[in-house]
């Protein structure tokens, strides 16, 4: 009997570095940089349905639950292209905050793919299905495998790096600011942004040696001077993990987002008491998340038919 149920965990990611290289000749811009998964996730549960009727219910009244949800256009692309007469219920429990720079809309999106493929038994190449989550943003790609990635073009381009050889204990800190990667993007100034020349040697450093200079020289984001300027309460919160005993603390994304790396879990537990903070924000202690247990939180959907 086939398979009618699956329950997703779809990480939140984090960028290590975030270099823009310059705006190309069709408007977008080419970035430089290193995604990982973190512990930090939502929880799909997804049901397949007789019919071509796609339902989604979320436990966050803030998220639109409409077509206009990257979930239902997740779905609706899959539908369209391959399985016209096959429907969903799906059930979205958001831990991710939205508008964060954390891939949480992306990281559902490739996670309502996968189960979807899965359970309405699509056959479908991972090329074809990767196409159809670039259609739906540049990140949602990287999301089918998690683990640590170098991302290049407009982000799309995805070359899998070894995972780091050990677990990193983070805290991230969303606080009440929000910018969106659009107004991101469009405040950027040439001045504040990485030099073309640089590219290769970025790349050749952050895939042999990232990990082992693992502090504010490997991480740079260039989003941070204007994000930071435009909401200075994310300054705030970048500061405030910073005397909470981070290792080096970084914008996540273009933000709002902060993250910051702790040695240990003692360290992370006593940031976790030390930390001042502001009304409203939110702290979530994570983990880094690899590859194989990224694929193991899939399931069976982990698996492109």
């Amino acid at each position: 009997m086939a398979q009618k149920n699956l329950t997703l965990s779809a990480f939140a990611k984090i960028n290590f570095s975030l270099r823009i290289l310059g705006r190309r000749p069709d408007g977008f811009h080419e970035i430089l940089t290193v995604l990982q998964t973190i512990s930090l996730h939502d929880t799909l549960k997804i049901t397949a349905m007789d019919g071509s009727h796609l339902v989604l219910s979320c436990d966050d009244r803030s998220v639109p639950a409409g077509a206009e949800n990257i979930v239902i256009r997740a779905a609706r692309a899959l539908q369209q292209q391959c399985a016209p007469d096959k429907g969903a219920y799906i059930r979205l429990e958001k831990r991710i905050p939205s508008a964060a720079g954390l891939g949480g809309g992306s990281s559902d999106a490739a996670a309502t793919l996968l189960a979807l493929a899965n359970l309405w038994n699509v056959r479908i190449a991972a090329e074809e299905l990767s196409g159809i989550a670039g259609t739906l943003g540049a990140d949602v790609p990287f999301f089918f495998h998690g683990g640590t990635a170098l991302a290049t073009g407009v982000g799309k381009d995805i070359d899998q790096l070894p995972d780091p050889p050990r677990e990193t204990f983070l805290l991230v800190v969303k606080p009440n600011a929000s910018i969106s990667t659009a107004n991101a993007y469009s405040s950027l100034k040439a001045r504040s942004l990485t030099s073309a020349e640089a590219k290769t040697i970025l790349s050749s450093s952050q895939r042999d040696e990232f990990f082992d200079n693992f502090d504010s020289d490997a991480l740079q984001n260039d989003f941070e001077a204007v994000v930071l300027s435009l909401e200075p309460e994310i300054g705030r919160a970048k500061a405030a993990l910073l005397k909470a005993g981070a290792r080096v603390a970084m914008l996540a994304g273009s933000g709002s987002a902060v993250f910051g790396v702790f040695d240990s879990g003692d360290a992370l537990e006593r940031a976790i008491q030390a930390i001042e903070l502001e009304a409203g924000w939110r702290v979530f202690p994570c983990k880094t998340v690899g590859r194989s247990l990224n694929k193991s939180a899939m399931g069976s959907a982990g698996a492109i038919r």
